[in-house]
């Protein structure tokens, strides 16, 4: 049986440039480790959730997240935001 390769999608919101989270970055093996090695450097909060991942996979560098998939990445935001009051209070 073959290890599946790691891999890696990087979601940004900014309200000026759309309604919607944008794929900042996307990647497989050594760059999935980069994306992840950045977001942690960063203290950005990291979601593992492969049923994800393969949905967002789909889409291409600035594509805004399909309509469809709204909920999802709004757990996802939830959880970041979660993450972030919890690092505050530390």
């Amino acid at each position: 049986m073959r290890k599946k390769s790691k891999e890696a999608i990087a979601l940004s919101y900014q309200s000026e440039k759309g309604s919607a989270p944008r794929v900042s970055a996307t990647g497989k093996g050594y760059v999935a480790e980069n994306i992840l090695k950045k977001a942690t450097e960063h203290n950005i909060p990291i979601q593992q959730d492969e049923s994800l991942i393969e949905l967002l996979s789909e889409l291409n560098i600035n594509d805004q997240i399909p309509e469809e998939l709204y909920h999802v990445v709004a757990e996802v935001f939830a959880f970041i935001y979660k993450s972030d009051q919890e690092s505050n209070r530390e």
